[in-house]
């Protein structure tokens, strides 16, 4: 190992529209998304037959047929086929995940240039065999003679042929997470008009960002796609309101199909390498990669819903380097639901919360709401799992490099990403002063 250590740099992204499940890519594979995305990013930044480092990137939801989906999509790419690459995954922390993976083995010098991030596809999600046939089929393939093949074909009944449908819910508890986070919105007292508010907030940033360019150089238009169809820039709190919920139960509901994430399909990715590889190759740097911090809870018998991980990972980030919550001139997070992010900031700011469940003496304090997600987030673009790192890493980190640019001063941003079985995944970004 290294004496000592360098700090990633984030180069730049690229990303396909996210589109609304069973739409505009209800026939597009996580292959064919991955693939397009990575060629890209290869072509906006002229990396055309250049070897890197490596390429990791995952998905949550996948066919058997693509367990080495990330080195199939480099295969499939103009990059150098002796890149490699690998799956990773962590539920809706994929992107984030892959990306430190990366910029750590910058970090280390044992590589100088890498691409992460990832893809998911709710509309060509895996359907399994129903168990009962799936045994059937087996032993069917392992019989030896045709006497026993019969047999076993004689086993089959027409209730073997229903399938096995993936869901969106929690293993252990049999909730899914929108149930989990209704649960958990009730208990942090998160009122429907307070997501509502942050959810047209979400569609306008977006919309805006949309419409002075700021996506041109991290989007590449795809089947007839030049922007992420859920995205509405006319949303607003009286529309929002006059949706029914979709998730909790009673006079108590607050969270609808408008203040939740839609099911979503899309990929995206990271450039990472190190100052020198950036500047050999003539590119600048947007951001470096600080310091990350992964977490988990115990949502099934403890007290902590299953969406709240990352309330106690930001304090050992911050704690580990010197820095307040208000130390930060913009801040992602990660838009599951609307709720989610009003937990987050409600938990921070609680000093009975912050002082038994996360030992300070202080709370950390308030977000601004001017500072948070101001290119939009996860509610307007949409949610394909594995992608949101991506989105949100390039996303933040132009973000910043504007700042900086135009403040003429070094500019700080917090990312922090709820997932699924409890955990939690949360980074930070800086950009120098030119």
């Amino acid at each position: 190992m290294p004496a000592s250590t360098r700090r990633a740099a984030v180069i730049g992204g690229n990303r396909i529209p996210f589109a609304r499940a069973n739409g505009a890519y209800a026939s597009a594979s996580n292959l064919d998304m991955l693939t397009t995305t990575l060629d890209g990013l290869v072509a906006r930044f002229g990396l055309a037959g250049e070897r890197l480092g490596e390429v990791v990137a995952g998905a949550v939801l996948k066919h058997s047929r693509d367990f080495n989906l990330t080195r199939e999509a480099v295969l499939g790419s103009r990059l150098n086929p002796a890149t490699a690459a690998y799956d990773v995954q962590q539920a809706c922390g994929t992107g984030l995940e892959a990306t430190i993976a990366v910029a750590n083995k910058i970090a280390l010098g044992q590589i100088e240039s890498g691409v992460a991030g990832g893809v998911d596809t709710a509309s060509d999600a895996p359907i399994a065999l129903n168990d009962d046939l799936r045994r059937v089929l087996v032993k069917l393939n392992a019989a030896r003679t045709a006497v026993d093949r019969l047999k076993l074909v004689g086993q089959l009944r027409p209730g073997q042929i229903v399938p096995d449908i993936p869901e969106n819910s929690e293993p252990r508890t049999g909730l899914s997470m929108g149930e989990h986070a209704a649960r958990t919105a009730l208990e942090w007292g998160i009122g429907r008009t307070e997501q509502d508010e942050l959810t047209a907030r979400s569609h306008h940033n977006l919309a805006a960002a949309y419409d002075r360019g700021f996506f041109d150089d991290l989007v590449t238009p795809y089947l007839k796609l030049t922007r992420d169809n859920n995205l509405r820039a006319d949303s607003s709190v009286e529309k929002l309101a006059k949706l029914k919920p979709v998730f909790g139960k009673g006079p108590d509901a607050t969270m609808t199909a408008g203040n939740s994430t839609p099911l979503t399909d899309g990929a995206a990715l990271v450039l990472l390498g190190s100052d020198e590889w950036a500047a050999e190759h003539k590119l600048p740097v947007l951001a470096h990669v600080v310091d990350a911090e992964t977490s988990a809870v115990d949502y099934v018998h403890g007290p902590d819903g299953l969406l709240t991980a990352p309330v106690f990972a930001v304090p050992r980030m911050l704690e580990r380097n010197g820095l307040s919550l208000q130390d930060f001139d913009l801040y992602e997070i990660h838009e599951a639901f609307a709720s989610v992010v009003l937990v987050q900031r409600k938990a921070w700011e609680d000093p009975r919360f912050c002082k038994e469940r996360l030992g300070l003496d202080a709370p950390l304090g308030a977000v601004d709401d001017a500072k948070l997600n101001v290119a939009g987030s996860s509610l307007a673009a949409g949610h394909p799992f594995a992608a949101t790192g991506g989105r949100i890493v390039a996303t933040l980190a132009k973000l910043l490099r504007e700042k900086a640019d135009t403040e003429k001063k070094d500019q700080r941003g917090l990312i922090s990403i709820c997932a699924a079985g409890g955990q939690g995944v949360v980074a930070i970004l800086e950009a120098k002063k030119a």
